[in-house]
């Protein structure tokens, strides 16, 4: 994971529509599809001359670069997900490796990011439930992480990592999770601008725009008091992600400062920059540290459309769910 923006995607699941915030009431430390071109090459076809480059090559050099997560398998590494069901309500451990495709052996190293070797996101497809998850690495490259998840229906994995190679690059893979029981998808709550998460308020200032960068601004309250006293987390003082409706493309993004910065205050107010890769509908995740204890605030803005915490005018949100 990277300072500043980080979008990936994910592959298009389960979800029509999304639904509640699952509030995170504690701090949580805790198929494969075409090969892509990996982020790490530094040479190759790209650097050829025009004229011996293949008709193929050009268009793939035209067309937009396919964003992390979509896949299981992108930039050389691929998803090995072990754990491809739970029950709901019931205690599991999810078990997965990140494979070489080259050598098809198990990855055992990894840059630490934010404290992390990896970052393991699972969200169900209308995300009434979202967790963020530090696994354990056994030393043959074997991950694993306790999780209960609330609700049965599909969900999302998402593995967030960086190999321990020479100019690597951040990278997202996703794999599908089943969760046996009565699935009962819900719908995407309505914009607000503030939320409240166990005896907290957050409330987002800004509006997530389409191709473009724009701040995003979080300030946290408790009892109508500015809370000035957030403790860092990952690195940072919140964490923030997004998923978009329809396809889930997700959106990676961490604070504007860190602490001990000299400049960056520890509360009230987390600011963020990041860009939306579309028009749409987004569920936004925020994370943050106090008294000992992680919690999460959810948010539902629309990039392009409405700003952040206005609803949408019936007639683009009916384009933006393909109606």
């Amino acid at each position: 994971m990277h300072t500043g923006l980080k979008i990936t995607a994910f592959a298009a699941a389960l979800a029509a529509t999304f639904g509640s915030a699952y509030a995170v009431g504690g701090a949580m430390d805790p198929a494969v599809a075409e090969k892509q071109p990996s982020h790490q090459d530094g040479h190759g076809a790209k650097d050829r001359p025009a004229a011996e480059k293949g008709t193929a090559e050009k268009s793939a050099e035209e067309a937009p670069e396919l964003p992390g997560g979509l896949q299981i398998s992108q930039g050389g590494y691929a998803l090995d997900l072990g754990t491809p069901r739970v029950e709901a309500g019931e205690p599991a451990e999810l078990r997965f490796a990140v494979v070489d495709e080259d050598s098809s052996r198990k990855v055992t190293a990894f840059r630490r990011e934010h404290g992390k070797e990896l970052h393991l996101i699972v969200a169900s497809s209308d995300l009434t439930a979202y967790r963020h998850l530090h696994p354990e690495r056994a030393a043959d490259g074997t991950w694993s992480t306790p999780v209960e998840l609330p609700e049965a229906g599909g969900y999302r994995v998402f593995a967030d990592f960086t190999p321990d190679v020479k100019n690597a690059e951040g990278v997202t893979l996703g794999a599908d999770l089943a969760v046996s029981g009565d699935a009962r998808p819900e719908a995407l709550p309505e914009a607000a601008r503030t939320v409240a998460v166990d005896g907290y308020e957050v409330t987002l200032d800004g509006a997530l725009r389409p191709g473009a960068g724009s701040e995003l601004k979080l300030e946290v309250e408790k009892d109508g008091k500015p809370v000035t006293d957030l403790q860092p987390y990952l690195g940072a003082y919140g964490h923030l992600v997004a998923l978009r409706a329809g396809d889930l493309a997700y959106l990676h993004v961490h604070p504007n400062g860190e602490p001990g910065d000299g400049r960056t205050k520890p509360g009230p107010e987390v600011s963020f920059t990041a860009t939306a890769p579309s028009k749409g509908a987004y569920r936004l995740f925020l994370d943050f540290r106090h008294e000992g204890k992680v919690r999460t605030a959810a948010f539902t803005v629309h990039a392009g459309g409405a700003e952040a915490g206005e609803p949408v005018p019936e007639n683009e949100e009916s384009a933006e769910h393909g109606h």
